[in-house]
């Protein structure tokens, strides 16, 4: 085991993301006694560093281009890419809305630490 713990890095305001600079956008769906899905979405301001994964890639074809790209956020707040009555969670940084498509657990390396893939939700034209 690692003898490195990254989680008071992960928190420190000279390192991580500003006071409410990734948001994170968690809805969960629930069935009501009618039996119709209900979807709840929470919001919450989470701590942790953000880094770039593939960036922004131009990507072009005989309709047209569009921008696509990705992010990593290191954290210790537990992120989801969904399950069960989870979506994948999104997260709203620098403007730009991303879904979660991948979570990585690195508990190893500080309590709670997570490293989560990011793709961008919106698609530029």
């Amino acid at each position: 085991m690692p003898l490195l713990d990254v989680s008071d890095v992960l928190g420190d305001p000279m390192f991580a993301q500003g006071a409410g600079a990734i948001v994170l956008y968690r809805s969960t769906l629930s069935v009501g006694a009618n039996g119709r899905g209900t979807r709840t979405t929470t919001t919450k301001a989470i701590p942790g560093v953000v880094t770039a994964d593939s960036g922004d890639i131009l990507d072009r074809t005989p309709d047209g281009q569009r921008i696509r790209g990705s992010i990593t956020i290191h954290t210790t707040f537990p992120l989801t890419d969904g399950n069960g009555n989870t979506d994948a969670d999104e997260i709203q940084w620098n403007g730009r809305r991303y879904i979660v498509s991948a979570v990585n657990d690195y508990t190893t390396y500080g309590a709670g630490y997570v490293c989560a893939t990011c793709d961008l939700k919106q698609v530029s034209p």
